[in-house]
């Protein structure tokens, strides 16, 4: 797999545009130059793999009813017409509410607010990049769909090292589409996420520290009509000379509030709620 996509310059006078030409083909866009630090980026990258190796994560245990907390790797998704569980364990942090442990919060509540400012700011790059049929379909503007929504997710994925045997069909994320409006995620600690191409084609996102990886979820796809693509991905299992590394991402789920109506079909609340019954993750 040698294709990848090419970034997009943050400051360049044309970003809005290319960044938005990006998402309508291929559901993905890589930006750089971006305002969100590397350096901090990288400290929460080591600051949460101690978090993993320790066995006090398990004192954070997801509560049930908010679904915030830590989820170990036995009650890890199952991706939509998957039957095997994905390669992984993670926490999941809502501010201002969601537990968190205390030496790790300030940090993640430093981040998270910083990215959800950018976020704002490229889902309105999406709406005015929408076309007008299209912008006449989102019952709100996109960037105040997400303001003050208490349900935008910051989950910290821990991908455990692989060297021994795996169940047969078990991938780190197997393939899959997200169910918010956009997600933001910074490069990884180390490579393995690929995106589907239109032609069916695995590309590799690149894994440059400082590179931005933004997507679309399936909440834009509904309240665009599809003009928007939920686009596939997937995170493989790591070669050989890798697979005693861990691996570690950072996306932020960017959800509306519950009552915004994203389509005749839907509000953000049971769409929400539809898609979590089908990753297993609730009842």
């Amino acid at each position: 797999m040698t294709q990848t996509l090419t970034p997009v310059d943050y400051q360049h006078p044309a970003a809005a545009a290319q960044f938005v030409q990006s998402l309508r083909d291929t559901g993905f866009a890589i930006l750089k130059n971006h305002p969100l630090c590397a350096q901090q980026i990288d400290r929460l990258y080591h600051q949460w793999q101690q978090f993993f190796s320790r066995p006090e994560k398990n004192q954070y245990r997801y509560h049930p009813e908010h679904m915030d907390g830590f989820f170990p790797a036995e009650v890890s998704e199952t991706a939509k017409g998957h039957q095997v569980r994905d390669l992984k364990e993670y926490f999941h942090f809502y501010s201002p509410w969601g537990q968190c442990p205390p030496a790790l919060r300030p940090e993640l509540t430093a981040y998270r607010e910083c990215a959800n400012e950018l976020a704002a700011e490229l889902l309105g790059w999406v709406e005015s990049h929408s076309p007008p049929a299209v912008s006449a379909l989102y019952s709100e503007p996109l960037p105040t769909m997400i303001a003050g929504s208490e349900q935008t997710l910051l989950r910290v994925l821990h991908y455990p090292p692989q060297p021994g045997t795996i169940p047969a069909g078990a991938m780190r994320a197997a393939a899959h589409e997200d169910i918010n409006l956009l997600t933001l995620l910074p490069a990884a600690s180390t490579p393995g996420l690929q995106i589907k191409d239109r032609d069916g084609t695995w590309l590799d996102a690149p894994c440059d520290l400082g590179l931005l990886i933004v997507n679309i979820g399936d909440m834009l796809q509904e309240a665009s009509a599809g003009y928007f693509p939920s686009t596939t991905h997937r995170v493989i299992n790591p070669p050989a000379e890798f697979q005693r590394q861990s691996r570690i991402s950072l996306p932020l789920f960017l959800h509306p509030r519950p009552d915004v109506v994203l389509s005749a079909r839907h509000s953000a609340r049971s769409y929400l709620q539809e898609r979590l019954r089908e990753l297993g993750v609730k009842d």
